[in-house]
């Protein structure tokens, strides 16, 4: 097996000094690295790792490797890879299979060279790995299915699954639905920690990450001025509200779309319009993205938008903003800049998709702040002590991160950040633990 496919060592140079610059504001993994250096907690474990190919994660597969794993990496979605930084991987000892603008047959393949390698652990952004792994033990039969099989040849999947196989992690949202339909479904073959919705991570990484990282990656592909635009934000989740709240800030006129009744009632309450997307389609001038489902933006919607409207999603997958149904009823379609496609209606309206429909920050800029990844792989690094040092304990399931492990990456980020933090005193300590006391 070839140790990489990468699209040009010749950028190795420009990737390392991106990396170490990244280093520099990522404190809390670093200190982790040094104690894995040290105590090597996950010496002979084989970790696999399907993520965005990006500086952060170079520095995350670093951490693991300096805990004496042996890790592969492949790309979490075609569109992403940051190349340069795949080309400095490949010249560590690190086995890397990614490459900006894969197709979705080079997609699976890269999988298939990770699963290839018979990973004891699995890392996942948005669960193509290990959903991979569970329809090939299942015999589910599709052409992505197909690609996987050109690479991995006759791979002994159930010895993988029930000998090997300690468990996983899952960084995202949209990963963390699929795995508790399998779950729900009693599909699940092992036990998955649920990275994404670690406290530090919900209040953190999605609000705040993701926030300032799609609107980076709207104005980087457009260059359009935010103040004064009609903007719609579909979901009001923990990424929704975090994006809807910074166009706030930067003087965009907010409506949100919603299907749950108590998250509405929340975006309501924060001050935004709260109206249903047939409605809000008539008159946005930029569409957002951020539910984790499909079709959100379809056909009846895109009849009554605006010339000019401009779609990017903040979602996982490329299925949220209809691109079917754009197809449908388009006369032409053109790029007209490296990050935006023009779609030319049969009654002549233009509507402009940004980066293909995919993840608009890590296509059309480059993901999350250094400083917001620092936290989510530390959660991630610490989640893989965790499930080696718990082999055979940990039920079949989607669970969540220890909250030990939370509190100890909140309490290195403060510590990173000069913060310090108020302490109990004794007197307070009982207090809590006398229900007798009561107002004197």
């Amino acid at each position: 097996m070839k140790d990489y496919w990468v699209a040009d060592l010749s950028l190795a140079d420009k990737g390392r000094r991106r990396i170490e610059w990244s280093r520099n504001l990522m404190p809390v993994l670093s200190k982790i690295a040094e104690r894995f250096e040290k105590e090597k907690p996950l010496r002979g474990v084989r970790i696999g790792l399907c993520l965005h190919v990006t500086t952060e994660t170079a520095i995350l597969a670093e951490a693991l490797r300096a805990g004496g794993a042996d890790v592969v990496l492949c790309a979490s979605n075609p569109s992403s890879t940051q190349d340069d930084v795949a080309a400095a991987i490949a010249e560590s000892d690190i086995k890397v299979y990614a490459f900006r603008g894969e197709s979705i047959r080079e997609y699976y393949q890269c999988i298939g060279y990770v699963l290839a390698s018979r990973p004891m652990i699995t890392i996942d952004d948005g669960a193509d790995l290990i959903s991979t792994i569970h329809k090939l033990y299942y015999g589910i039969k599709s052409k992505e299915i197909e690609y996987v099989k050109e690479v991995i040849g006759d791979l002994d999947v159930e010895k993988l699954v029930k000998q090997e196989i300690i468990g996983g992690c899952e960084e995202t949202t949209t990963g963390v639905i699929r795995l508790r339909a399998m779950a729900r479904n009693g599909k699940l073959l092992y036990p998955v920690i649920a990275v994404n919705d670690a406290e530090s991570k919900k209040l953190f990484d999605n609000p705040i990450g993701t926030g300032q990282s799609a609107l980076d990656g709207v104005i980087r592909a457009t260059g359009m001025l935010l103040a004064g635009k009609d903007v719609v934000v579909a979901g009001y989740g923990n990424v929704g509200a975090g994006i809807a709240n910074r166009l706030r800030g930067m003087g965009a006129r907010v409506t949100v779309v919603e299907v749950d009744p108590i998250k509405a009632l929340r975006a309501l309450m924060d001050g935004f319009n709260v109206e249903s997307m047939r409605k809000a389609a008539s008159h946005g001038d930029l569409f957002i993205t951020a539910t984790g489902n499909v079709s959100v933006i379809r056909r009846e919607h895109f009849e009554v938008m605006k010339d000019g409207a401009i779609l990017a999603n903040a979602g996982h997958f490329d299925v949220e903003v209809s691109k079917k149904d754009l197809e449908l009823i388009s006369a032409e379609k053109h790029r007209i800049m490296p990050c935006i496609e023009e779609y030319v209606l049969k009654d002549g309206r233009r509507l402009y998709l940004l980066g293909e429909g995919r993840l608009v920050n890590l296509v059309c800029a480059e993901g999350h702040p250094c400083d917001v990844m620092d936290m989510s792989f530390s959660l991630q690094a610490l989640s893989a002590e965790y499930l080696v040092k718990n082999h055979g304990r940990l039920p079949v399931n989607v669970i969540d991160v220890p909250r030990e492990i939370d509190e100890t990456v909140a309490r290195l980020k403060l510590e990173a950040m000069g913060i310090e933090l108020e302490e109990l005193t004794p007197e307070q300590e009982e207090y809590l633990t006398k229900w007798e006391l009561g107002s004197e």
